[in-house]
């Protein structure tokens, strides 16, 4: 058993994959010389996979997986932790946004008798529209889980020996990590740190993506849109009911039905809309317990460098 791992997602990373290491070596040998670096190669389809094998080469403290294909950072992460085997184990994205420097402060902040601690970016050194949908997304995810989770905390954070093995006791298809360590509810701690630019290109999220993790994220956490959807029903049966009261009262008093065809139907297809939507709701909900119920695995290796 090693002191400390860094467990890192690699994704299209052949350009900045030999100053991680540099920058990650000085700063965990700071720690101790007991350390090892695990690199998650996410099926990029550049040089990765390459280099990391050169720098095991270098140094054996270097471990690498790869994958059969692209199965996603937070299964990436996954994968680091079930293959690691450290008292501590530091999470941080490969491409130097996360600054190894910092590694220290939240191993001693650790040190103080915390499970994790997180890295809160004081200012994010990312395009303004991908900030304002990250914003909104832990705004939203933060509503339908009851919880206040800060939106300028990543994945970068060091976590105990204690949560790496219950962390590996979750098995569920939807990963998404930093909800899952909220949801463990250990001791937490926070430092403010300094957030980079990238290296150089730009991330991988697409819109697309970002709105299929905030959704499956939600799904994953939460059954708050099932029961919101039974609210609007009853909302919208009330509704229907003062609107009957109010059609009979008009026709007694003044002897003549209630004109407003156009209104009608209108009323008719909103609440088909909205009928279509919640059965849809219901339908995801449906989907994602089967595939749970597949068993199948969260991901497959192609090759280890151990």
């Amino acid at each position: 058993m090693t002191h400390i791992s860094a467990v890192i997602p690699v994704y299209k990373a052949e350009n900045c994959l030999h100053e991680l290491y540099n920058r990650l070596h000085n700063s965990l040998s700071k720690i101790t010389s007991d350390f090892q670096i695990i690199l998650v190669e996410d099926q990029g389809g550049d040089k990765s996979w390459k280099l990391i094998k050169e720098l095991n080469t270098l140094d054996d403290r270097v471990k690498g997986i790869q994958f059969t294909r692209n199965f996603g950072q937070h299964y990436a992460i996954t994968a680091g932790i079930d293959y690691c085997n450290s008292d501590w184990v530091v999470i941080m994205d490969c491409d130097l946004q996360d600054r190894p420097e910092e590694i220290p402060n939240l191993y001693y902040k650790a040190q103080e008798g915390f499970d994790v601690v997180t890295a809160n970016r004081i200012k994010r050194r990312d395009p303004f529209i991908k900030k304002s949908f990250s914003w909104l997304f832990y705004k939203v995810f933060s509503y339908f889980l009851d919880l206040n989770y800060n939106g300028n905390v990543g994945n970068f954070r060091i976590i105990s020996r204690k949560v790496v093995m219950n962390f590996r006791e979750i098995r569920e298809q939807l990963r998404f990590f930093g909800g899952l360590i909220t949801w463990m509810g250990f001791s937490t701690a926070s430092i403010d740190v300094q957030h980079n630019d990238r290296l150089e290109g730009k991330s991988s999220y697409t819109f697309k993506k970002l709105w299929k993790l905030a959704s499956n994220a939600i799904i994953a956490y939460s059954d708050k849109p099932l029961r919101l959807s039974i609210r609007l029903g009853f909302l919208m049966s009330l509704c229907a009911f003062l609107y009957g009261i109010y059609v009979l009262f008009h026709a007694f008093t003044h002897h003549s039905a209630v004109l407003g065809w156009t209104s009608l139907i209108i009323s008719i297809y909103f609440i088909g809309g909205i009928i279509i939507g919640i059965l849809g709701i219901i339908g995801i909900y449906l989907g994602k317990t089967f595939d749970e119920t597949k068993k199948r695995p969260l991901y497959i290796i192609n090759e280890m460098i151990s």
